[in-house]
């Protein structure tokens, strides 16, 4: 979000509304607030009696149209001014209209310059802590997050917990990084993070990791029955990847590129979640031989030519036809497992 709005009017209360980038520029655009911004100057009064100078801002025709007299609007900047950075700065605006007949008085006026840098100090220490929580729960997930948020920094904080697990990568991103500039392989792979990471999210999962171009994602078991719902859901999002892809991919054979290929490991087992690394960095992950078998049952995807792989101890969790693609050893693990492909829908 780019910007949160309060507004407040009489007999109405205050209602909430927020502004995220690229949103509503046609009426940004046209707002007495970015007039404002425009002139160089901290504040602007519009008198909507005997002048027409309020019929540029649509805004203010309505305000005008609803029996209001006088508007008056001020920025209150956070932080000092650098040269051509006014558009960029944190700040908050803040803008008031009356319906009193005559407008605003020298008295309103001197009193809302007195209580607007007052109510600005609030809005700075409310801005700071939500911006820096936003921050936390983008990089880290919702449940790191809020861990994190709670204080739990410490080295060594953390606790088992049994889960499903996603691991999902995409294929041959090595020549298509060789052979495409930075800024579209990037965009290449905010494409398939879109529809891997994406499913994930939109699937009630949470992405722990991006490794690479690799998506490392969990579902928790939560309540009575908990391990069949999270294992349903999880196979629900590796069916929307792979209609995402496949939209995608059409996309990109029409528009005459190579298609994207990805392959998808899915397990449930008990891991360890919490702070790894050393005092001074601390990564918030998860360690444990169930999040090391879930990469190689993805690894196992390029062998088999398919792209998903799930283990016995997921299938095991719901009813189905699950068609066995053999025994095999994953790396690093001392016995074989029996591995499954997606059921029939």
């Amino acid at each position: 979000m780019e910007a949160e709005a309060r507004t407040w009017r009489r007999g109405q209360g205050c209602t909430r509304s927020g502004f995220t980038h690229g949103g509503n520029k046609d009426d940004w655009e046209s707002s007495p607030l970015r007039a404002l911004i425009k002139s160089g100057e901290n504040e602007m009064r519009v008198h909507f009696e005997g002048t027409d100078e309020y019929t540029q801002f649509p805004t203010l025709v309505e305000f005008q149209q609803q029996g209001l007299t006088d508007y008056y609007t001020a920025l209150t900047p956070f932080t000092k001014e650098e040269d051509g950075a006014r558009d960029r700065r944190d700040g908050m605006m803040t803008s008031w209209a009356t319906d009193r007949a005559g407008g605003w008085t020298d008295e309103d006026l001197g009193a809302l310059r007195r209580i607007i840098p007052r109510l600005g100090v609030a809005v700075k220490l409310y801005n700071r802590e939500t911006r820096g929580a936003n921050v936390v729960l983008a990089y880290l997930g919702t449940h790191a997050g809020k861990r994190v948020l709670d204080g739990q920094i410490k080295l060594g904080d953390g606790e088992n917990i049994y889960a499903v697990m996603w691991y999902s990568d995409l294929r041959g991103s090595t020549p298509l990084a060789d052979s495409l500039p930075p800024e579209e392989f990037i965009g290449v792979l905010n494409t398939y993070f879109d529809c891997t990471a994406g499913a994930v999210l939109d699937h009630g999962g949470e992405v722990l990791r991006f490794i690479g171009d690799a998506v490392l994602g969990i579902f928790y078991m939560e309540g009575p029955g908990g391990s069949e719902p999270a294992a349903r859901v999880a196979l629900a999002a590796a069916r929307d990847v792979e209609k995402r892809m496949d939209e995608v991919n059409r996309q990109r054979e029409a528009a005459g590129q190579e298609p994207l290929g990805f392959g998808l490991g899915l397990h449930v087992g008990e891991i360890m979640f919490g702070n790894i690394g050393v005092s001074e960095r601390i990564e918030f992950s998860v360690i444990g031989a169930a999040a090391n078998e879930v990469a190689r049952l993805e690894g196992l995807t390029k062998e088999l030519g398919g792209t998903v792989v799930v283990s016995e101890a997921f299938a095991s969790l719901m009813s189905g036809t699950w068609p066995s693609l053999g025994r095999h050893a994953l790396r690093g693990v001392s016995h074989e497992q029996e591995v499954f492909g997606l059921p029939q829908r």
